[in-house]
């Protein structure tokens, strides 16, 4: 969905999540927020009567519903699937980001994650949702594949940390290594998780 067919509301959760990706709470004012979804600045309150931390909250809660969406799209792409496949196109967005728009963003629930999860309940809370709403999106897309149920959830879980660790590493270097590197490495293992 275009960001100018999304109501107010939803604009501003979207800007939330996009300036979480690149500063992290710290740097994500409600101001800032509001200026980045074009809302009047009046609406925040009204939509947000649990001010920033109910915002950054429904942010990292957007941010793991956009990673599963991900997932199911991925699959539908591939022209076999296969858990390396998956796992190659959950890494290509990033590289695809990186390679043509420069390593500003990151995660917008790993991002609250480091800055918010000691300090704020409620947003770690969403955190551990957030990845859980997208570890649950990698495993049925597993098990569609003919992964053990088991397995998979050992694998979703294994997938999303290990792109989540390479983001930062690619971040920190400004080269798409990590994640190049990341996908050709765990290919292998993932794909003999199948059932032949």
């Amino acid at each position: 969905m275009a960001v100018s067919a999304r109501g107010p509301r939803e604009r501003m959760v979207f800007s939330a999540a996009q300036l979480l990706r690149r500063g992290g709470t710290g740097a994500t004012g409600m101001r800032d927020v509001a200026a980045h979804a074009g809302a009047p600045r009046g609406s925040l309150q009204h939509y947000f009567p649990g001010g920033k931390d109910q915002l950054v909250d429904e942010a990292v809660a957007w941010g793991g519903r956009y990673a599963a969406d991900r997932v199911a799209r991925f699959v539908a792409a591939l022209p076999e699937p296969a858990p390396s496949g998956l796992f190659a196109a959950m890494v290509g967005q990033w590289t695809d980001e990186y390679r043509s728009t420069g390593f500003a963003g990151g995660c917008p629930v790993a991002a609250a994650t480091v800055d918010s999860a000691e300090s704020t309940a409620s947003t770690r809370e969403a955190a551990s949702d957030a990845f859980g709403t997208w570890s649950r999106a990698v495993t049925e897309a597993l098990v569609g594949m003919d992964v053990p149920d088991e397995r998979a959830r050992a694998l979703a879980t294994l997938m999303i940390s290990t792109l989540e660790g390479a983001i930062l590493i690619a971040r920190a270097e400004r080269d798409v290594r990590a994640l190049t590197t990341a996908a050709r490495e765990l290919g292998p293992l993932l794909d003999a998780a199948v059932r032949m």
